[in-house]
């Protein structure tokens, strides 16, 4: 039945193998008489609602006709948004993406389909068809790569987003290339690129990078903030604009607690403690000052921890078995601690499940965030690794290192390569009394 030429002429097949008559095959697939008349004469077209309704009724997998389709219409036709844009659609949804790169293709050399293809991708990686969206946010951006257009731009921070994965060298690639075309955001655009970057490099450890950045945001929040408190008339905020001064105060308090400058660390979350200047009233700006106000009082907490102050520990640790989703964060922070101060926590450990608190964050839906936490979670590896065997737990340090191995491979971490080959050294050489790993990490805080 397939193997015949066209789609009405295996429609025609079908009926005849059914027995089915024109009119008892319109009433089985839901179109007028007339229409699947001329449809059968190859007088009319199907669309793409009709074609899958038509499959249904077969009992063929959606989309099995599609290449056949194209030819018959996308590719046998001048353009026709009207029917390429459901098409579009109906590959993404069946996964056809050699076929809608194709009809995609197509459309390039005439920039006017260039808005109505970005908006087809906008809708797509909303709805969670990211690789269908890339397909267009790239074809996109090629079409407009002469334009220096804000749609380049977005098509370009669309793309820096899809593809955050584990692999952090290629993250770190992607976000210097992206960093390119920030400028060409419209102004709010920006406040939310700026943020996605400097957590994608606060989530490298690339210091330097997010100090940059932060500072960026910083300035282009503040610059915006004083010009209209309240938002830009028309603009839909991502979130309240106030938030972008605090969350870059937040970025910089990271970067000086980097640094070991536990004064100015302080300062900075001061600074987002103290929100008392913003003139928003709304539900949901107290809601986000609160937010900042939590984040502060445990920030200053570990800020202390780092400096040495064990006198913290106690609320820390009540701290984080009141707030289940920051044990694995506040963890590291403890086992940092101890590392660097020579603090004994084994009480703490073991009133945790480890391993089973290593799995609850192996899988976490969102791409950026899975990201951040496999880089969390080879710190954490490397933390416990050097805290046991510090202490001559050689099977548990051991054990901890050779996962954290695994995972500095799996996400490309060259630094956390290097730092495991010098520590495996040290610990088979373990029956040297005199020999001690000390944790080169520095801390991160929670956000």
């Amino acid at each position: 039945m397939i193997r015949t030429t066209t789609i009405s002429a295996i429609l025609n097949d079908f009926m005849n193998q059914e027995g089915l008559n024109l009119r008892q095959f319109a009433e089985k697939v839901g179109i007028n008489i007339g229409s699947l008349s001329n449809i059968l004469n190859e007088n009319r077209t199907l669309n793409i609602g009709q074609l899958d309704r038509i499959t249904e009724v077969m009992g063929l997998p959606k989309g099995c006709f599609y290449n056949q389709y194209y030819v018959e219409v996308i590719a046998g036709a001048p353009p026709n948004w009207r029917k390429i844009k459901p098409f579009l659609y109906g590959c993404a949804e069946v996964g056809n993406l050699d076929l809608l790169l194709k009809t995609v293709q197509q459309l390039l050399d005439s920039l006017i389909y260039s808005p109505h293809l970005f908006e087809v991708a906008e809708d797509l990686n909303k709805n969670e068809k990211k690789e269908a969206a890339i397909i267009l946010y790239e074809n996109v951006a090629l079409s407009e790569r002469n334009q220096h257009s804000e749609r380049l731009a977005l098509c370009q921070y669309r793309l820096f987003m899809c593809e955050l994965e584990n692999n952090q060298e290629k993250n770190y690639q992607g976000a210097l290339q992206f960093e390119l075309f920030v400028d060409r955001l419209g102004e709010y655009d920006q406040l939310e690129a700026l943020k996605d970057l400097a957590n994608t490099y606060r989530g490298l450890s690339r210091w330097n990078k997010l100090e940059e950045i932060a500072e960026r945001l910083k300035q282009k929040a503040q610059f915006l903030y004083q010009k209209s408190p309240k938002y830009a008339s028309g603009y839909k905020s991502y979130r309240p604009l106030f938030t972008y001064i605090a969350y870059a105060n937040l970025l910089l308090g990271d970067v000086h607690e980097n640094k070991r400058d536990y004064e100015k660390t302080l300062q900075y979350i001061q600074l987002y403690n103290d929100l008392d200047w913003v003139k928003e009233q709304d539900e949901e700006a107290e809601q986000w000052k609160e937010k900042f106000r939590e984040w502060a009082k445990m920030n200053i907490m570990v800020t202390k921890l780092a400096a040495g102050d064990p006198n913290v520990l106690t609320d820390y640790v009540t701290y984080m078995e009141s707030n289940q989703d920051e044990v694995l964060l506040s963890l590291l922070n403890i086992v940092e601690f101890a590392n660097r101060y020579h603090f004994n926590i084994d009480d703490i450990l073991q009133r945790f499940d480890i391993p089973s608190l290593i799995i609850k964050h192996k899988s976490p839906n969102n791409v950026y965030t899975r990201q951040i936490i496999e880089g969390h979670l080879a710190r954490f590896n490397n933390e416990l690794a050097c805290y046991y065997l510090n202490k001559g737990g050689y099977k548990d340090g051991l054990n901890y290192l050779l996962n954290n191995l695994d995972k500095s491979i799996f996400i490309s971490e060259k630094h956390g390569l290097f730092r495991l080959l010098s520590q495996y050294h040290l610990s088979y050489n373990h029956q040297h009394p005199g020999i001690k790993i000390i944790s080169t990490n520095a801390k991160e805080t929670s956000s």
